[in-house]
Parts: structure tokens; C-alpha cells; sequence
């Protein structure tokens, strides 16, 4: 393994010829969580073939009271698909893709493993791997229950880097006609499309060399070399599982233990195709005015006063901007979420977060609810504000579309047998 990053290539498992469909890829389970009918139509579509669908839990269903029975039959799928030579394996691989996003734009990655001892999620972390938004330790272990009997992991875990030179992945879309190509497929429910490609040797030394110098570059004590992008608490229950795992086993070999690390794909955040949007909040099951006597209190909210941090409120038929006067925060999204977390807790309600803004205007119209709209963040924003602020507050912001997400193609084993 190269010891100067974090990141290498990992023995990655992928569905044989005959296994290889349309089918196969699924969408990453933290979508449609609001559409049960998205999953339930995913279901029909895969029905007896092979699927990453039966080796994932769609979180639609994580509060189910079947969920232990849903979790036993995912890593009974995972022995049964390994035991009956689902995959081919690929040792030392890594894997260069390009995904054709539902707006028709190229996105491209490049698969491989993060080394969990270089990732700190903890708010101030210096590690070289860093969250980007606060991880919310409520949701770890649900997770864990998960991945603690799993003997696969397939990743939705996208990690992005700030190669404004465009050195690591970029160089692979005029190589890859030399390379092995290893799927070429649409996705389902109008996710695009996605091919991938076979990483040499010779390729996979420079990559290793640019990240390397990527960290050297910023001039930093400690660089913030890989940013999480998507999967935040995913990658966070890989850590806390490898953690709960090294504890129990205090004299393993944790250099070469398969949980020590987690498969990801890098994504350049100077992709073109890469794009930020804001999520909104929906809260309902509240008094809504109340609620925004109280915001309009705590941050000196005013509509005829125009200040750096604005936001807009929907609440039935209402529509009003507001500009906060007195942020706790650098970003609107800050100040807001604080003050919902603090409001929450001491009047009750519930709260969602939502991709679109007319998904909330629906919802705002019901009774005893309220929208709020919050700004896009500028992609150049992220990794400055990281390294001097620590992680953002949760759910500041989204890449892309649910349909745009990634899908599960690639698998790891995360323990040595079956």
C-alpha cells in the first residue's frame, strides 16, 4: 500500500457476464425515502435476477419493524451470491467510470479504497480524510447492525478532491481506449447510464504520485487531501465498525484487516457535471407561528433590511423572504439549522429535508407546517471552510439529483471468508 495517501487500489468484486444487467445497479439507499413507490417499483423491475437491490437495505425501510429480518436476508444474499459465483474479482484494481448523469453531463471517478485510519469524522478533525458535514452519531448505529454481520460492502460513498489541475482523474478519459472495459450499461428509473474501465498498473503509480502531491500542494501541516462528498454516514459506520472490531481484537494484524479500509470513488469537485444544491427543510407537526416568533427573535429576522445570509419561508399560502441580522453561523444554513435544533427540542415537531423547492411548497400548504429555502452553496466554498470551520451543519448541501446519485455497482469482501 502507498504510504503517503490514503487512498489505493483494493480487490473489487463486480457481477460475472452472465450476471451483468440492467438490473444490477441500484440506486444509493439514502434516496426516495419520501417514496416508498420508488423501491417498490425497483423490486418488480429486479425480481429473480441478481441485483445489488438484495445486498442493500434502502433506508426506506430502516425503521421497519421488519428490519432485522430485512438486515438477516442481505448477508444471507451476500453468502449466497459469493458461494455460487455471482462476481468476478479484480485483485489490486482500481476502476476508472463515467458516469452520463440524467441532465445527459459526463461525470467521471475512479473507484479504489480509503484507508480508515487517515478518516476522523469529529468536528475538528486534521485528518486527511475529513467530513464535510456534521455526522449525526444517532444514525452510526442502525448502520453498524448492518455491516457488523455483512460479509460484503458496497459503496455509495463518494469522497471529492480539490484538483483544480485536473492531475488525477482527468488523464484517464484519453487513456481509457487502451484499458479493459468491464461494464457498459444504462441505469434504471432514469439514472443514465455508467461504464467502467480496468486502471493499469502503469496508470494507478501516477495516480498514487498526484495524490501525494496534491497534499504537499496546499502547504498545510495537515491537508485536507479527500472531502466527503456523499455517504457521509456511511463511511462513518465503516469507521465505527473497524473501530468496534480493532478493540475486540487487540492483537490482529489491523494493516491488512479487509475492515480497516472502505470502497469509494473519488470525484474532482471542478467536474463540470459536479453540481451543489441546497437542501431545504420541511417541519411540521408545529406552531407555526410560533416558531417564526421565536426565529424571528434568535437571528433578528427582517424583510425590509437586505443582510449577507437570506432565506425564504413558505407556510400555506405565504411566501416571504427573510434576512437574518444576528447569524450564529457563516452560512445561512448554519444559523438556520442551529436554531431549528435548539426549537425542536424544547417545543417538539418534526423535521425533513428536501431536495426541491416545489416538493416544499406542496408540503408547506399542509397545516401545521413550514417550509424553509435555503441558498445554494458555491462549490468553491467547501474545502476553505472546512479546514477553517471544521464539517459543515448537516444536510448544507447535495450533489445532484436523486436519480444522479450513485448506484451500487462494485463490492468488497470485509472479511476474510464467507
Amino acid at each position: 500500500m502507498n504510504k503517503k495517501t490514503a487512498f489505493s487500489a483494493a480487490d473489487i468484486l463486480l457481477p460475472n457476464k452472465q450476471n451483468m444487467s440492467e438490473v444490477w445497479a441500484v440506486c444509493a439507499c439514502d434516496q426516495y425515502t419520501g417514496e416508498p413507490a420508488y423501491w417498490a417499483e425497483t423490486d418488480r423491475i429486479v425480481d429473480e435476477k441478481a441485483s445489488s437491490l438484495r445486498l442493500i437495505l434502502p433506508e426506506v425501510y430502516l425503521e421497519k419493524a421488519d428490519v432485522m429480518e430485512r438486515i438477516a436476508k442481505i448477508q444471507q444474499s451476500m453468502k449466497e451470491y459469493l458461494s455460487t459465483g455471482v462476481f468476478a474479482e479484480y485483485k489490486d484494481a482500481m476502476v476508472y467510470i463515467e458516469r452520463i448523469q440524467s441532465d445527459g453531463k459526463m461525470r467521471a471517478g475512479l473507484i479504489g479504497k480509503i484507508d480508515l485510519e487517515q478518516y476522523d469524522y469529529s468536528k475538528g478533525s486534521v485528518s486527511p480524510v475529513r467530513a464535510t458535514e456534521a455526522t449525526v452519531p444517532e444514525r452510526i448505529p442502525p448502520r453498524v447492525r448492518i455491516r457488523r454481520g455483512a460479509a460484503l460492502e458496497l459503496p455509495h460513498i463518494m469522497i471529492l478532491l480539490d484538483d483544480t489541475k485536473k492531475t488525477v482523474i482527468e488523464p484517464l478519459e484519453t487513456e481509457k481506449d487502451s484499458m479493459e472495459l468491464l461494464y457498459d450499461t444504462e441505469l434504471m428509473q432514469g439514472g443514465g447510464s455508467i461504464k467502467g474501465w480496468l486502471v493499469p498498473q502503469t496508470a494507478q503509480n501516477r495516480i498514487l504520485e498526484a495524490l501525494t502531491a496534491l497534499g504537499m500542494e496546499s502547504g498545510e501541516e495537515n491537508p485536507l487531501v479527500y472531502a466527503m462528498g456523499d455517504g457521509n454516514h456511511s463511511l462513518a459506520t465503516a469507521k465505527a465498525y473497524y473501530e468496534e472490531w480493532k478493540a475486540a481484537n487487540p492483537d490482529a494484524d489491523t494493516e491488512n484487516a479487509p475492515m480497516r479500509y472502505a470502497l469509494v470513488e473519488l470525484v474532482n469537485l471542478h467536474s463540470s457535471a459536479l453540481e451543489f444544491e441546497a437542501i431545504h427543510r420541511i417541519l411540521n407537526q408545529i406552531d407555526t407561528e410560533k416558531l417564526l416568533a421565536d426565529m424571528t427573535a434568535a437571528l433578528d429576522l427582517r424583510t425590509d433590511a437586505i443582510a449577507e445570509q437570506a432565506f425564504t419561508v413558505l407556510c400555506g399560502d405565504k411566501k416571504q423572504v427573510f434576512y437574518i441580522h444576528k447569524p450564529s453561523s457563516n452560512l445561512t444554513v448554519g444559523s438556520v439549522q442551529s436554531f431549528l435544533d435548539s426549537w425542536l427540542r424544547e417545543n417538539g415537531g418534526k423535521i425533513d429535508y428536501i431536495h426541491g423547492a416545489d416538493v416544499v411548497e406542496s408540503l408547506a400548504a399542509e397545516a401545521n407546517s413550514l417550509g424553509i429555502l435555503l441558498p445554494d452553496m458555491q462549490k468553491s466554498e467547501l474545502f476553505p471552510t472546512v479546514i477553517k470551520d471544521g464539517a459543515l451543519p448537516r444536510k448544507t448541501f447535495s450533489m445532484g439529483h436523486a436519480a444522479d446519485k450513485r448506484f451500487y455497482m462494485e463490492a468488497r469482501r470485509i472479511v476474510a471468508e464467507i
